[in-house]
């Protein structure tokens, strides 16, 4: 009977729970391999109806944990399940203070992205102690909502709650000293105004700023100024733009494998297989018309010279590209052979597009090859233009990469060193 109890759970057939449930209430609380309860199951589906007759049979069931820790109203609440969420702290309110894993309910929420729940839960519990709890790594949830750049949720939290804004972790961190591991993008600086208005400051340069008692006044002091040059002159600072470009080197490098390989596949295709098939019949004297000889050959053998040389190119240049990249050399991880290999891949298309072209010109009838010339004739010009424009722009930007390189390396730059700031008493 149990294991029909989760299937219509599962499937949300609320008339059937209840019929089950007002026979054996019992069965409310019989637990699968999982340690999984049907509230659960229906919690994590968002079954709001049968939800509250599993309620109304067994209310310690909001409470059970799975074999993962999660009790009904954490999966709903990982879930989304706004509606669950509401009935299942009006039933059991003690079972949002429940903790997985070192984490409470609202950790789970930052971390599954559900702040419309996190806020809900906030202003139901109205406890600071709460609020403040921390995870493993002791983030608070002003922490996650920085490393996530929840905007909304920082806002809230910073005006709607008391929570420490200059909490740190087990890293020693406050929540701007996470903001300042990030991109400077716009989140960045609406972030910063918002904890700044709210009084954070960066733990790991706290000894940097001393409180003026004439004027209140923030100021950089001598004795933190060596730390503040080293601190910018840290590569800690460069870690974010390197894994962007990694990155973005990467994302570059699979779509050049991808289209690679696509092109090779196309020209090994048509390599095999030309347009207009091969001669079946090998009787003929003929030693152009052999069998598994190209009747293309034979019929156009112009047109099949520019085919064969074009379909070459295209191929070799695809697999020179497979090769490259499935090499693992370290000189490819730059941008500028990258480059390189972007010309590589145009050169393969533009061949392909024309082995394209000479394929339609001998599959097409006569009474459209003179309409067919002048449409290939325009669209080639075209490409032609579009290609010229692609190479000269990306040969001028890997000039101007290559002069600023250089120029850095003949004359570096001299990265400039900050002055204290002393002051009177009298603030000047």
């Amino acid at each position: 009977m149990a294991p029909c109890l989760y299937t219509l759970s599962m499937l949300g057939h609320t008339d059937f729970v209840k019929e089950i449930l007002a026979r054996k209430p019992q069965l409310a609380m019989e637990p699968d391999s999982q340690r999984r309860l049907p509230l659960h199951i229906a919690s994590a589906k968002g079954h709001v109806e049968l939800v509250r007759a599993l309620l109304s049979a067994s209310p310690e069931a909001c409470l059970a944990p799975d074999c993962d820790g999660n009790n009904p109203l954490h999966l709903a609440a990982i879930k989304g399940r706004s509606d669950v969420v509401k009935e299942l702290v009006q039933a059991r309110p003690d079972a949002a203070r429940a903790i997985v894993q070192q984490e409470t309910i609202l950790h789970l929420c930052m971390n599954h992205n559900q702040p419309e729940i996190l806020k809900f839960l906030i202003e139901t519990t109205g406890d600071h102690e709460f609020v403040s709890s921390k995870d493993s790594q002791s983030n608070n949830i002003l922490h996650l909502a920085v490393v996530y750049r929840q905007t909304e949720t920082i806002n809230f939290l910073l005006l709607s709650t008391t929570i420490q804004v200059n909490a740190t972790n087990i890293s020693g961190e406050t929540p701007m000293d996470i903001l300042a591991q990030g991109r400077k993008d716009l989140k960045y600086h609406q972030i910063l105004q918002s904890l700044t208005q709210a009084g954070a400051v960066e733990a790991k340069i706290g000894n940097l700023f001393r409180q003026d008692p004439q004027n209140s006044r923030n100021e950089i002091g001598v004795d933190g100024l060596d730390n503040y040059n080293k601190r910018q002159a840290s590569p800690f600072y460069l870690k974010e733009t390197s894994k962007n470009s990694d990155d973005w080197l990467d994302k570059k490098r699979n779509t050049l494998m991808v289209v690679a390989s696509l092109i090779a596949t196309m020209a090994f295709q048509a390599g095999t297989n030309p347009p207009g098939g091969v001669w079946q019949d090998g009787t003929t004297t003929d030693e152009n018309r052999r069998a598994g000889y190209a009747i293309m050959a034979s019929s156009h053998p112009n047109l099949y010279h520019v085919f064969l040389v074009c379909n070459t190119v295209g191929f070799v240049s695809s697999l020179s590209i497979i090769l490259l990249l499935i090499s693992g050399l370290p000189f490819l991880k730059h941008r500028f052979f990258l480059w390189i290999l972007m010309v590589i891949l145009w050169i393969a298309t533009t061949s392909l597009s024309i082995t394209y072209v000479v394929s339609i010109s001998v599959l097409s009838p006569n009474p459209m090859s003179e309409t067919f010339k002048n449409v290939v004739k325009c669209i080639v010009l075209v490409w032609i233009g579009l290609m010229t424009l692609l190479v000269v722009g990306h040969n001028i930007r890997l000039i101007a990469i290559a002069m600023r390189g250089l120029r850095r390396l003949l004359l570096p730059r001299k990265r400039p060193i900050l002055r204290p700031i002393i002051r009177n008493h009298d603030g000047m």
